[in-house]
């Protein structure tokens, strides 16, 4: 009687297979490694901020008819933008800001603010900077040029200059 022969997989056949796709998934999920995606989006993030608070500072500039906002900092010295009256040192991300008040850029009774130029302050994307503090820093040196900085670049530096 050869017609009462059994169809199926055995269980080593099973657990091959298991252990298989397992491998495979765990390779594929190393090879996309999540924490350095999320590290390279939050970077992202800072460069178009950056960016955006750089072309607001020379938009006022060149309407301005070349004077820095009111509250720009005397040359070379590094600020972090915010509304904080105190407590804005940092020392990451390339930033060496003094534990000085935070420079309020937006403020609208100054004459030259940047209200005009952006809606609000971009904030730091890792949620870890304070409601009042931005997370971005501002220096112009003594020839005139402007950086502004993130100082919660993981594992790079992030600034644009001009």
């Amino acid at each position: 009687m050869l017609g009462n022969k059994r169809r199926g997989f055995t269980l080593i056949e099973l657990l091959l297979v298991v252990t298989i796709i397992s491998l495979l998934a765990v390779a594929v999920f190393v090879a996309l490694n999540p924490a350095q995606r999320l590290k390279d989006t939050k970077n992202a993030r800072r460069t178009s901020d950056v960016d955006t608070i750089l072309s607001a500072i020379h938009q006022s500039i060149i309407d301005n008819k070349g004077n820095y906002p009111t509250k720009m900092p005397a040359a070379g010295t590094e600020v972090q933008l915010g509304t904080a009256v105190a407590g804005c040192a940092i020392a990451t991300g390339g930033c060496a800001v003094a534990a000085t008040a935070c420079v309020d850029l937006m403020l609208a009774t100054d004459a030259r603010n940047l209200t005009k130029y952006l809606k609000e302050l971009p904030l730091d994307p890792d949620g870890t900077v304070a409601s009042n503090m931005s997370g971005y820093s501002v220096v112009v040196d003594t020839n005139g040029i402007v950086t502004v900085r993130a100082c919660g670049a993981e594992g790079t530096t992030v600034y644009a200059s001009r």
